[in-house]
């Protein structure tokens, strides 16, 4: 009965380790960088968090070391199709649960890899240049999956950008200024995403319509007429933008509505491929949606990406 009960154990000790290394490995999180481009040392700059009533982190802020956090889809289920997802939090923290770990597990169901972004937030404390920080991780992410694709079992054709709110302006940035040379490459990989997928995104620094608080985090209180130009991704569409999925709520007093609206028409007048949803209500930062009209973007999402071949057809 001893030897019995120890081989028991020592089975079920196996297979804990096995069920924890899987885990482990579907929940990776590695070093985006290995060395930072324009970075300022500080010690005084430390990454925070803060937690929910169940202790879960739900938000992030003053992040210096941005990380990418891997959940691969089960092989046999994926069509290759990966996407990193950019939480939102106004340029100043990052809700990293509600728009990046729970989105990802969604993502997983459907039989798509997910890489959660924790991308750096604008500081000059960090930064030698705030208004590019963001755009260096993005671009640097979608290099990265290019260059771990066979490791992975992911398809180069096949990357998605996604963002909410804030980190929606960042998917847009990266969708329209991918080709900007913001550091040293050390390959000549594209950080061109094949599709983008926004939600509720920021678009425009266009003071009309404009989060004034992503605009001033991301390119301070007085920013010239050429950098707001610049970040205003609606005038910054052409032929080469990738084929994008939106969604927002008419009722979102944070982030208008006219910031989907004027990027669906700059991508549908550049001939682009778009889908755009609108919800009568759901207000601001829904995530995966809530009871009402915005639960059923996911499942309008999971449609377009079938149909555009990016997962199998349901």
């Amino acid at each position: 009965m001893k030897k019995h009960n120890y081989l028991l154990n020592k089975i079920i000790f196996l297979f804990s380790i096995g069920i924890s290394s899987m885990m482990y490995s579907q929940n990776e999180e590695i070093r985006l960088w290995k060395t930072i481009p324009g970075s300022i040392e500080s010690s005084d700059y430390k990454e925070g968090s803060t937690l929910d009533n169940e202790g879960i982190i739900k938000g992030i802020d003053k992040v210096s070391q941005p990380t990418l956090t891997l959940f691969l889809a089960d092989v046999e289920k994926s069509n290759g199709t990966s996407v990193i997802i950019c939480p939102g939090g106004g340029y100043s923290h990052l809700a990293i649960n509600k728009e990046g770990y729970k989105v990802a597990k969604w993502l997983n169901s459907i039989g798509v890899s997910a890489i959660v972004l924790k991308y750096r937030l604008p500081s000059d404390i960090i930064m030698k240049d705030k208004t590019v920080g963001p755009l260096q991780d993005a671009q640097e992410s979608v290099r990265v999956i290019r260059r771990n694709a066979k490791k992975w079992h992911l398809d180069t054709s096949k990357i998605g950008i996604m963002g909410f709110s804030a980190g929606g302006h960042l998917a847009a940035t990266l969708s329209t200024h991918y080709n900007d040379k913001l550091y040293d490459l050390k390959d000549n990989l594209s950080a061109r995403p094949d599709f983008s997928i926004l939600i509720y995104p920021v678009i425009s620094m266009d003071d009309a319509i404009v989060h004034k608080g992503s605009k001033d985090n991301l390119l301070g209180k007085n920013p010239s007429k050429e950098l707001t130009e610049k970040y205003s991704n609606e005038k910054q569409v052409d032929s080469s933008t990738p084929k994008t999925f939106l969604v927002h709520a008419t009722d979102d007093k944070v982030v208008s509505i006219e910031n989907s609206i004027n990027y669906y028409l700059s991508l549908k007048n550049n001939l682009i491929p778009t889908e755009m949803h609108v919800y009568e209500s759901g207000g601001h930062g829904f995530g995966l949606g809530v009871e009402g009209t915005t639960k059923e973007w996911p499942k309008a999402c999971e449609k377009w990406l079938a149909v555009n071949g990016f997962i199998k057809t349901p």
